[in-house]
């Protein structure tokens, strides 16, 4: 562990500590933040003795994204959720702004301590150590990722940055250097398997003997990851943040049960029922849309804030000692789908179809007949065939049955031969119109 004292403290104790920042938090809330003065002022809700502790949370109002964004305007571009001054804030990170004007996330510096700090202990528990070397192809741009490279100074690694999109670069930086560690997302890392036997590369010959993957579901499917640990030859483990809130907020350690909370202390999670609202009891096998609440920001904090991450939580001890809860992610509960009232995750369908390999390669598509969350069936979906499989009707029919008894879905099977399908250096994407 990176800080025992810390990570192995009882959750109850840990509970305690929380409770006393996070009413500090919302006294700072009340005194810096428009945003919330109007917001919880409109929920009955006047000062932060009102607000009380963290066992009154759930009766605030949530945060959405959507409301930020329309508090942003040419003098204000952050938004009056904005608490710091001007001369305090040492950073300000971006999102890519793909539906419009980038969202700007602003960090003073004790924000930013406490970002590396939480994401060191994340990506720490998979194992790695001070003095390893390890390979990252996060931009350290505009995007928030970059401030994730900060915590493999905190760890005391030897970070070797590549970036994203030369992937010649890494796996030339691979032979040369010989890391023992990757850091990448889960899809270009099944890109790599391919890339690398096109070329007579033995990736899973190489140095790397940890691959830690981050920035969207996938990592913690069983299938998938067992495809990753034998195309790298590697143990693999997942990280997950959210921007707004923080990097790598959690993470994965050795026995691969689920994602810790690193930065405890510094946010507070909830599971909810993203239908109603209803808060869920945070307890082994409980699932639902994670809900995350700053304790100890500064900048631009947030209470409630919807994440739209529907997650499993697990919360008995962990065999490694640490006593964060865990949480493994099933998919984006905006990405879901709707087929005649049963809820399907484009990442759950991949995790089936992955069951199939080595017949397919495990790069599917979901081809949507309309837009929208509701669909109706059968849900057309492109499987992508291995090099050496032939398309025939039994496998189409046997991956129906499978994923028909698994996720209760009627589907619509086109298998297409090898290499079809786009791959990526980056995401993935499951669905199109």
């Amino acid at each position: 562990m990176l800080a025992p004292e810390i990570e192995s403290l009882p959750w109850r104790e840990q509970s305690a500590i929380d409770d006393g920042h996070y009413r500090s938090q919302v006294a700072h809330l009340f005194e810096r933040s428009q945003f919330y003065r109007d917001k919880l002022g409109k929920a009955g809700v006047s000062s932060a003795a009102d607000a009380g502790g963290l066992a009154s949370i759930a009766s605030l109002p949530f945060t959405e994204k959507s409301e930020l964004r329309a508090s942003c305007t040419p003098d204000n571009p952050i938004g009056t959720h904005l608490c710091a001054k001007r001369e305090e804030i040492v950073r300000i990170y971006s999102t890519s702004g793909t539906t419009g004007t980038p969202s700007y996330i602003p960090l003073t510096q004790t924000d930013l301590d406490n970002w590396i700090t939480g994401s060191a202990r994340s990506y720490a528990a998979s194992g790695i150590t001070a003095g390893q070397r390890i390979v990252s192809t996060y931009n350290a741009g505009p995007f928030v990722a970059g401030a994730a490279l900060g915590s493999m100074d905190k760890i005391g690694l030897c970070h070797i940055p590549v970036g994203t999109g030369n992937t010649e670069r890494l796996v030339k930086a691979i032979e040369l250097l010989k890391p023992e560690a990757a850091v990448l997302t889960p899809s270009y890392a099944a890109y790599l398997i391919e890339w690398a036997a096109e070329r007579n590369f033995d990736l899973a010959g190489s140095t790397v003997k940890r691959v830690l993957v981050a920035g969207e579901p996938g990592g913690g499917e069983p299938s998938f990851r067992e495809r990753l640990e034998k195309g790298w030859g590697a143990r693999v483990t997942e990280a997950m943040g959210i921007g707004d809130i923080g990097i790598s907020l959690w993470g994965e350690c050795e026995h691969q049960c689920g994602m810790h909370l690193g930065a405890r202390g510094f946010v507070h999670a909830e599971l909810i029922d993203p239908a109603t609202g209803e808060s869920i009891a945070m307890a082994d096998g409980a699932s639902g849309e994670l809900v995350l609440t700053h304790l100890q920001h500064r900048a631009a904090p947030l209470l409630r804030f919807r994440t739209r991450d529907h997650v499993q939580v697990w919360t008995s001890p962990c065999n490694c000692g640490r006593t964060a809860p865990r949480v493994r992610c099933i998919g984006r509960t905006d990405d879901m789908l709707i087929v005649r009232g049963v809820n399907v995750f484009p990442s759950a369908i991949r995790e089936v179809v992955s069951q199939f390999a080595p017949a397919v390669s495990g790069n599917m598509l979901v081809k949507l007949k309309q837009k929208g969350v509701k669909q109706e069936p059968p849900l057309p979906l492109l499987i992508e065939l291995s090099k050496d499989t032939a398309p025939g009707d039994q496998l189409a029919e046997d991956i129906r049955a499978r994923l028909r008894a698994v996720l209760v879905v009627q589907t619509e099977i086109s298998l297409v031969p090898f290499g079809v399908l786009p791959r990526s250096e980056y995401k993935s994407k499951l669905v199109s119109q």
